[in-house]
């Protein structure tokens, strides 16, 4: 059973970071995010909103947030040190990752499960050469201690992380409606809106038509983080919220991503 299903379009738009143009207005907007690891409604209110043309994913999210606040500027910065939004995109032997913060500071990352790198047919070592700069092992978020340390706890294992992978032809911008870092200020929150060609993905398509055919399904990690700062001392892990609650703050876990159907 689908947790969203986006609805395709006729046209293509432009990504400003506007998402109360008429393009959103006539979608549909998801059920607000819950906490990641208990379901329990989150503290802050998030939701998305999922298009698709012939030539484009268009994601959008919507972001509660009192005062807004993001300072890392370097792109592929670690955003989820900071406030931020995601989107991941399984394609069963590896995985794509994106994070935002609400001054359009984008982190990339495409991970590949470690025995799947050896389909040299389906991965192209010329373009994912584990030699390369910024290319690393990740066993996963969540307890990576005493005998978990090195692998993690995923029954998979170790994947592949690319860290300089730039996803080709992706556009994203943000909207605030508040005052960016300036804690005197009562904020209402912010919002992204991105666009991803569907040609783009072909490595993530896992034997599914570019662009989809009705009603294919594919899943979506749809998420936030927030850095939460109480008496003076950040709390660990940020709070986490998703469309779909995982049962432990690791986001790296596709099979308990959102199932997203495509339809006409």
């Amino acid at each position: 059973m689908a947790d969203y299903i986006a609805k395709k379009i006729d046209f293509d738009f432009e990504v400003d970071g506007d998402v109360e143009k008429s393009v959103w207005s006539d979608a549909t907007w998801s059920r607000p995010f819950v906490d990641m690891a208990t379901g329990e409604r989150a503290e802050f209110e998030t939701r998305c909103a999922i298009l698709w043309s012939a030539d484009y994913l268009y994601v959008a999210m919507t972001a509660e947030e009192p005062n807004i606040q993001a300072h890392l500027t370097e792109r592929d910065s670690l955003i989820f040190l900071e406030n931020d939004l995601e989107l991941f995109i399984d394609g069963g032997d590896a995985y794509y990752e994106f994070e935002v913060n609400a001054r359009n500071t984008i982190y990339e990352v495409f991970f590949i499960w470690r025995e799947a790198l050896e389909d040299t047919h389906r991965f192209p070592p010329e373009l994912f050469d584990i030699h390369a700069k910024g290319v690393y092992t990740f066993g996963g978020d969540y307890d990576r201690t005493g005998a978990s340390f090195w692998v993690g706890t995923h029954p998979r294992g170790v994947r592949w992380a690319f860290r300089e992978f730039d996803m080709p032809g992706l556009r994203s911008a943000v909207g605030l409606k508040g005052t960016l870092n300036d804690p005197t200020s009562t904020d209402q929150g912010w919002s992204v809106e991105l666009a991803i060609p569907w040609q783009s993905l072909k490595y993530l398509a896992d034997g599914r038509q570019l662009p989809p055919a009705d009603g294919d399904l594919w899943k979506f990690f749809l998420g936030r983080f927030d850095k939460k700062v109480v008496d003076g001392r950040e709390i660990s892990p940020h709070p986490a919220s998703a469309l779909r609650s995982h049962g432990v703050y690791d986001t790296h876990m596709p099979e308990e991503w959102s199932v997203i159907a495509f339809e006409e």
